[in-house]
């Protein structure tokens, strides 16, 4: 913050807390959540500055501060954003707050009764102090969730509160069970009272137990609830309404592998845009154009339902009734200007070795074991394993497969195996494909062992800011120089658990990486079309270049390939590239490791620069 309200040196105590006048000012602010306390809290300090009573000025401004947070609530990093930012200055923010602050919120957490200003103060002190002491937590858990569930709470702050009490209860894991149990209890029994009077309440409700993977064993209730609520939506004509509710009770229903139902589901979704084009064709305000984009909504809703599943709904027979609207519409318009299990593995000793690996260690320590996570792909052995287990395997030596996408194209084709003595070209291509999907398999492991495991505990421990995954991605000799605050945003965003944004910032700027480092290397990376033009060649096409594995090792450039650009792999740069990554995929195991990999190599190369004057320490192998 620029502004300054109150003498920063000016010492208070838990004496002008008391005194300050805060509880009356919390009179007149029921009901009217953060913005009405911050409101009502910079307003009294201001007129105790003006009054002369500095000490209960600053307390008030403290508090109104500490209220004026944006709450962010799946963040574990950075849970509370400035409420404005202008060019020259901005609200507060967490960091705003000195030791002391903190300090004479936590001495007075026991006199606050009010469960909005306890929820609040005690997030701020499990955020700031050190060490955290899990007793805040809990303070700041039961507070949030003291916060009525209803329509009026939901939309005022309740609906964040909740969540930061869920993300925090799961954050501490095994000893938050109980509140944990306890707040799934009240979600479900707010959704199974709320009525189309309350709107989308029941929505927002199963959109909470959902996102964070509660009600498991209700969901089929769940599913039915929301079809319930979304017929008689579409019965009393709120299309909007039913739509959404439509689309929640399909995912639920895909939840519990009800896939004919979910088809029923999203049926329905595509036709209330159909319904909402006639009803525009019949209106007073008739528009084509307006009919046409619901029309074309409806046919793109569809296309969403499985190729498996669009026989039972006629599917494919609607879609093409729909294109003949759509271009009719279209014409007139111009005058008016789409379940294999397996045995489960016990991975608990993984997981805990994970955990102990950056557990109790400084910041540095512990984020060189969470990159030593795993050494990284060993070339060599996997195609050993993978010739080895082909020819002990009759089946897997004479089948042929494909690659098929989650939309139903076939995008790879793995050949038999020869039975000649020597691999032939077909053969290096089914070896691979077995040597990809052996990688995958590993990589899927690592994330639910190590990755997401270790991942928890550093978030307990260090707190960890954009600003420093840039430094570190700076002082990378492995990143373009133009490009460490790019790698350090993606970076940080997997690290506070936005995947999606990371996934769409790193992906891109590690096939510039790529690129960068064949050109200084003297590869050619472009290629002429037959009129001169001169085009950059994507990943896929760099990382078939034999200089691939001259400049980056064999084992990592394997690695880019197989997770990013091979489509028997994840194949994520060619899937994010053309949008075939929907938000699941993006959280997916493999979306996961390729954030760790890219922490991996952008660290791990920071470390071993920064040594680079120290001969006799031992550096951190960033490939095999």
């Amino acid at each position: 913050m620029t502004n300054q309200r109150y003498d920063v040196d000016l010492v208070v105590t838990s004496g002008d807390f008391e005194n300050s006048g805060w509880k009356e000012v919390l009179v007149d602010c029921s009901g009217k959540g953060y913005q009405g306390i911050w409101t009502a809290f910079s307003t009294a300090a201001r007129a105790a500055i003006e009054d002369g009573r500095k000490a209960h000025g600053k307390v008030l401004w403290l508090l109104a501060d500490a209220c004026s947070m944006m709450l962010s609530p799946r963040s574990h990093n950075e849970p509370f954003k400035p409420f404005m930012v202008m060019p020259d200055r901005r609200s507060a923010i967490p960091d705003d707050l000195t030791d002391a602050d903190i300090a004479l919120f936590a001495e007075n957490l026991a006199t606050v009764d009010d469960v909005w200003l306890k929820a609040r103060l005690a997030d701020l002190v499990w955020l700031r102090q050190r060490p955290k002491n899990s007793a805040i937590a809990f303070l700041a858990i039961n507070a949030y969730r003291a916060v009525s569930l209803n329509v009026d709470t939901w939309l005022l702050g309740g609906r964040e509160g909740w969540q930061r009490a869920l993300s925090l209860a799961q954050l501490l894991k095994g000893g938050a069970e109980r509140e944990l149990a306890e707040m799934e209890t009240a979600i479900l029994k707010a959704f199974t009272a709320a009525t189309l009077e309350k709107g989308f309440f029941a929505l927002w409700l199963a959109e909470l137990l959902k996102s964070n993977g509660l009600a498991r064993t209700r969901r089929a209730e769940i599913a039915e609830r929301l079809e319930v609520l979304a017929r008689d939506s579409d019965g009393e004509g709120n299309l909007h309404r039913a739509r959404d509710y439509f689309k929640s009770a399909a995912e639920w229903y895909k939840a519990i592998s009800n896939r004919a139902k979910a088809a029923e589901m999203t049926a329905f979704s595509a036709e209330s845009w159909v319904k909402e084009a006639t009803a525009r064709l019949a209106s007073e305000s008739r528009s084509h154009i307006v009919a046409s984009s619901f029309y074309e909504n409806a046919i793109q809703i569809y296309r969403t339902i499985p190729r498996s599943d669009r026989q039972a709904l006629n599917v494919d027979e609607r879609i093409v009734e729909l294109r003949s609207l759509l271009n009719y519409s279209g014409e007139l318009a111009m005058g008016e200007m789409s379940v294999i299990s397996s045995p489960s593995i016990d991975i608990s000793e993984i997981v805990e070795s994970a955990r102990n690996s950056v557990k109790g260690k400084s910041v540095v320590d512990a984020l060189i074991a969470f990159a030593s996570l795993h050494r990284g792909a060993n070339v060599d052995h996997l195609r050993k394993n993978a010739i080895e287990t082909m020819q002990q395997s009759l089946f897997r030596r004479l089948a042929s497969s494909s690659m098929v996408s989650p939309d139903g194209r076939v995008i790879a084709k793995r050949p038999p195996m020869s039975s000649n003595g020597d691999p032939t070209e077909s053969d290096e291509i089914a070896i691979r494909a077995e040597m990809v999907q052996r990688y995958s398999t590993i990589v899927g492991l690592l994330v639910q062992g190590s990755i997401l495991p270790a991942r928890e505990i550093l978030l307990l421990e260090h707190r960890l800011q954009e600003v420093d995954f840039v430094g570190v991605a700076s002082g990378s000799p492995i990143v373009p120089k133009d490009r460490a605050h790019l790698f350090g945003k993606a970076l940080v965003a997997g690290y506070d658990g936005d995947f999606v944004s990371a996934l769409h910032i790193l992906i891109p700027q590690i096939e510039h990486m790529v690129r960068v480092h064949l050109k200084q290397a003297g590869a050619k990376t472009t290629n002429l079309d037959r009129d001169g033009i001169e085009h950059e060649n994507g990943m896929s096409t760099l990382m078939e270049m034999d200089d691939a594995a001259k400049v980056f090792g064999k084992d990592l450039a394997f690695e880019l390939r197989a997770l990013f650009c091979d489509a028997f792999g994840p194949n994520l740069r060619n899937e994010l590239a053309h949008g075939l990554l929907d938000e699941n995929a993006c959280q997916s195991a493999y979306s996961i490791y390729a954030w760790w990999f890219g922490f991996r190599l952008v660290f791990l190369s920071w470390w071993n620069a920064s040594r680079a004057d120290s001969p006799d320490e031992v550096k951190v192998r960033t490939s095999t």
